[in-house]
């Protein structure tokens, strides 16, 4: 198994050996779990440390051997994308919710700032297997459409009043790659400081945090508003965690 992506490759969970056992036979709850640990591993460390880190090293955090890993996802590429796939079906799993037991303006902003968390956590992933597959289109194959449900979520707050009219969803994508440059920016502008007496790396208005990137939500969301917040509608917060 390598510890660099691969230039080719389709997302684990898409009908490729990255899924682990052949088709037609269904996985131990031993195979289950251990993929599952090491998704959830993975996830984490790349998150914290960077998608430098070696296999070997993930295995080893997630307690199974090298191969349970490589069984499961052959290339690091195909384990990049499988913890993508991962998310994006708990992300279409928070849109149902939403869409469920929520109005529609605040099922709509709460998924927005869902989404640009989610966005700004896993960039480097995305980045990653920019060209090499395409893991949106293996989500919707697997039914976990985000993309879908968000312009669902935004056509019924724009029919309940709560968006204002003529807002479409290329808006809607724009002003979320226009947060997530943001978030990049942040990302960036943390890389460089070097923390010294009293400093630890933040500028002195907090903008390397994440409650920068919240603001910026909270202003693109207020623009996006036909009215102000009812009293049934709570602002946009941080995702929940799946």
């Amino acid at each position: 198994m390598t510890d660099t992506p691969s230039t080719t490759g389709t997302p684990a969970g898409a009908g490729t050996a990255g899924d682990g056992p052949r088709p037609g036979r269904a996985p131990r709850a031993d195979a289950q779990r251990n993929r599952a640990r090491v998704l959830q591993t993975a996830a984490e460390v790349f998150a914290a440390e960077g998608l430098s880190v070696p296999v070997h090293e993930i295995a080893r955090r997630a307690g199974v051997g090298t191969g349970t890993v490589s069984r499961h996802f052959p290339t690091k590429e195909d384990l990049f994308a499988a913890i993508l796939l991962d998310r994006m079906a708990v992300l279409a799993g928070r849109a149902d919710e939403l869409a469920a037991t929520r109005e529609p303006g605040e099922a709509f902003f709460a998924f927005f700032a869902t989404l640009i968390h989610e966005g700004a956590a896993h960039r480097g992933l995305a980045e990653a297997l920019a060209g090499a597959c395409d893991v949106e289109a293996a989500a919707v194959r697997a039914g976990h459409d985000v993309p879908g449900r968000l312009r669902a979520l935004l056509g019924r707050a724009r029919e309940a009043g709560s968006v204002r009219a003529g807002i479409t969803y290329t808006d809607v994508k724009a002003l979320m790659a226009g947060c997530l440059a943001r978030a990049a920016e942040d990302g960036r502008d943390a890389d460089r400081d070097e923390p010294g007496d009293g400093d630890h790396g933040a500028n002195d208005d907090g903008a390397n945090d994440s409650s920068g990137l919240d603001r910026v939500i909270a202003v693109v969301c207020a623009g996006l508003r036909a009215t102000p917040p009812g009293p049934h509608e709570t602002p946009p917060g941080p995702p929940v965690a799946g």
